[in-house]
């Protein structure tokens, strides 16, 4: 198999006559998605789609990471110095990749061994195979950093068992390969050291076929169990709380679960709660609520426009704040605006999801344009 590019490129490729690999190739910076990135993932997968002679896409992270997420520092430097529409350019192109790896006519495989976080879970989760290992760790921090999980995660959260995409979107609680695999998140899991054979047996399988690229993957599968440790044995107690209609209703029922119990997770879902964005856990039970009915391209419009807010900052600075605190000074103390879930409105939450407006002509932002789509297999179409 041929690689084109040199090991400077941030996204690698890696092609035979029937299978292309897609390394991405920042591992020092765990592979978070540059604007340079998610341009190249878009254009490589619509190039893929006019090969007839391609099966398979192969899509995975070198180093120790699959992806830790979009590159948001650099997106805060673009807000702080007045740029917000340049930031709002990441997210656009992001969100189109996102739709074309959800709706995409190849069949496309994603190894995620190491780090799948924000918008690692994008460019990964929407494909139709996802195999995790006991290195895997999953994630979705957003509300910690005052955004919400994007990237089409009120799609797929949304289709979690019972309420365990409220979960783990409003907590950003870590789930291991174990776990990805129990929730649905992952399709397969396969012991890392076993990856290098399980990427030369898809390769000899030259199958575009679902059904037979998924019986190569089951070879190297096992069914590993769930740590005692896992919230997954919580999905009860998980439904219980998380399926309230407010933020607020959903703390309140574990405080008064907690008011009985030593439970040291009970505690750490309230800490993880009470620590987050006001705003964001706001914005985000309400999404992802709204994805439980919509299509994949109906969510993605929907959070572009929901982004643009936040890179805007009109109605709160919280992720700005958010990644000084966590990703930038590191102080872990951020200053949320509002403070308090009592101070964010309904009114304020209805603003994240209204139209835009381009405050340099008084226009509507444009919203997300989706490319049409055609010749797609049923699990794509099943997405539209």
């Amino acid at each position: 198999m041929a690689t084109v590019g040199s090991c400077t490129d941030e996204v690698l490729v890696e092609q035979s006559s029937h299978v292309k690999k897609f390394i991405l190739n920042r591992p020092k910076q765990l592979n978070a998605l540059s604007f340079t990135m998610v341009s190249q993932l878009l254009q490589h997968f619509l190039t893929c789609e006019e090969e007839s002679n391609l099966n398979l896409i192969i899509l995975k992270g070198q180093g120790r990471a699959f992806c830790a997420g979009g590159d948001v520092a650099s997106v805060v430097h673009d807000i702080n110095k007045g740029n917000w529409k340049i930031a709002a350019e990441f997210f656009r192109v992001e969100y189109i990749m996102n739709y074309v790896m959800a709706t995409c006519s190849k069949t496309q495989v994603s190894i995620l061994n190491g780090i799948v976080m924000g918008g690692g879970a994008g460019a990964s989760i929407h494909g139709r195979f996802r195999v995790a290992t006991e290195k895997s760790l999953f994630a979705m921090p957003e509300t910690a950093l005052g955004l919400f999980p994007d990237v089409g995660a009120s799609y797929y959260l949304s289709r979690l068992p019972g309420f365990f995409g409220e979960y783990v979107g409003l907590t950003g609680s870590r789930l291991d390969g174990a776990d990805m695999l129990a929730c649905g998140l992952a399709t397969h899991f396969v012991p890392s050291v076993n990856l290098s054979l399980l990427e030369e047996a898809l390769e000899r399988a030259n199958s575009s076929d679902p059904v037979e690229v998924s019986a190569v993957i089951d070879k190297f599968s096992e069914e590993p169990s769930l740590k005692k440790t896992s919230v997954y044995h919580r999905l009860d107690v998980i439904n219980a709380c998380f399926s309230m209609r407010t933020v607020e209703e959903v703390i309140s029922a574990i405080e008064n679960m907690s008011t009985n119990s030593q439970d040291d997770w009970l505690s750490s879902t309230l800490q993880s709660l009470k620590t987050a964005s006001p705003t964001s856990l706001k914005i985000t039970l309400r999404s992802i609520r709204e994805g439980r009915l919509q299509s994949i391209g109906q969510c993605l419009v929907r959070e572009y426009r929901m982004v643009c807010h936040v890179v805007k900052g009109k109605f709160s600075k919280d992720f700005c704040e958010g990644c000084r605190a966590i990703l930038l000074d590191k102080d872990k103390n951020p200053k949320w605006e509002p403070s308090r879930l009592e101070l964010v409105s309904d009114e304020m939450v209805d603003s994240y999801f209204c139209k835009v407006k381009d405050d340099d002509d008084l226009q509507d932002w444009e919203d997300l344009k989706l490319p049409p789509r055609s010749n797609l297999p049923s699990h794509a179409i099943a997405k539209l």
